[in-house]
């Protein structure tokens, strides 16, 4: 890296080599909509769906067809009308498999509980019975000439040893990909990791991996699978789901890029756009210290940081992530911890040619007004400006 002639040293960015490529799965029109409270309608799930695969990524799950005629409607019309691979939900049941079929997705991807409390008390059923009807839903939703998924639900609560017998069941059936979901949101990166590589070891099916963020793990848990050998992460946007959510779209697509030096194929410039459009379509609001999409993910307020990102935006971003990459801009912020280079950058900026005395003055009064849990708006450091006495280097044309 070369700043102002200047080499510095990138620590742990020097190495990075894990993974060259990772596929994206978008799961917002199906998990993410699971998230309580929230339903995407007809019209909604057309607009996400578009602007995922302006993003470019490999396949949209767009719901769960046998739910209703106006999902199945809405999965079809999405498989019809986006260059991505359509992905319909389907449980291991018959009817739920020809409803996806019917939608003409490009890809099925039927799921079973293989964790024993989930067998027994949420199926009702015997492993035996699991293991026998994944087969046949596996069977039925291949000979659709679709691509098939399954996914062994709550992976991570289950027996090594079944999980492995059922994983080597589809197997021989034709599945085309393992998905390893994490649930319940239990799995922690280096175990999560040992997991993709012990199913690995009972599959020729590609791995992809599913993670909740019950513990705040979900990003790191997803990057760790694609370390151990999936191939394909499945993501939300804003990291809407069920409970917690799941790994966020934003997250994990700019460390799969930055962190990595990985291509995920995505358009990351398209990821704030995005971001805001499923918050004002899921009602879901995002926090401001949300990383990557978050109002203050590029906002500075410390003195120390605000005048070292004007000097440099790498001296306090991460560097291999900035705004522009994201389709976001950079803020300084005017605040209690304020410091004089950035009120010298926000009076420069507004017009004004200040002297050193006069920046401080102004500093000290934008501390005071903050300190009083005060917004210091740009109105407010102009009338500060004028208390001062700055000039201004043209002076404003009314009408």
């Amino acid at each position: 890296m070369q700043v102002r002639g200047n080499e510095f040293f990138q620590g742990t960015l020097a190495q990075r080599n894990e993974f060259d490529t990772v596929r994206i799965f978008d799961t917002t029109l199906r998990d993410g909509e699971q998230t309580p409270r929230t339903s995407f309608s007809y019209d909604d799930k057309r607009a996400i769906a578009a602007a995922l695969d302006d993003a470019n990524v490999d396949v949209i799950e767009a719901g769960f067809p046998a739910n209703s005629e106006q999902e199945a409607e809405a999965v079809a019309d999405i498989a019809a009308s986006t260059d991505a691979t359509t992905c319909g939900l389907a449980r291991v049941v018959e009817s739920d498999v020809e409803a996806a079929i019917d939608a003409g997705v490009g890809m099925i991807h039927v799921f079973a509980s293989t964790s024993d409390v989930q067998i027994e008390d949420s199926m009702h059923s015997t492993r035996e019975d699991v293991v026998a009807r994944s087969v046949a839903a596996v069977e039925q939703a291949a000979a659709s000439g679709a691509e098939v998924m399954f996914s062994p639900m709550d992976a991570t609560r289950t027996d090594p040893q079944f999980l492995a017998e059922i994983v080597e069941a589809v197997d021989d059936v034709g599945v085309d990909w393992i998905n390893i979901p994490d649930t319940c949101g239990v799995g922690t990166p280096k175990r999560f990791g040992e997991l993709v590589e012990y199913v690995g070891q009972h599959t020729d099916a590609r791995i992809d991996v599913h993670t909740h963020d019950d513990f705040g793990l979900a990003t790191a848990n997803a990057l760790t699978g694609v370390e151990y050998g999936a191939d394909q992460m499945q993501v939300s946007v804003n990291g809407i789901g069920e409970r917690a959510g799941n790994a966020a779209f934003e997250e994990v697509v700019m460390a799969a890029e930055s962190l990595y030096g990985a291509d995920t194929g995505v358009d990351t410039t398209a990821i704030t756009d995005l971001s805001k459009l499923v918050s004002e379509r899921s009602s879901v609001p995002v926090p401001v210290n949300k990383p990557v999409v978050g109002a203050h993910a590029f906002a500075h307020e410390s003195g120390i940081h605000a005048a070292g990102v004007i000097e440099n935006s790498e001296t306090f971003e991460p560097g291999v992530m900035t705004p522009e990459m994201v389709g976001a801009e950079r803020e300084v912020v005017l605040g209690k911890h304020t410091g004089t280079h950035a009120v010298r950058d926000h009076l420069e900026d507004a017009g004004f040619v200040p002297t050193d005395e006069e920046v401080r003055e102004v500093t000290k009064k934008v501390k005071a007004h903050a300190g009083d849990d005060e917004v210091v708006t740009d109105a407010v450091l102009r009338a500060f400006a004028g208390e001062v006495g700055i000039d201004r280097e043209t002076e404003e044309v009314t009408a």
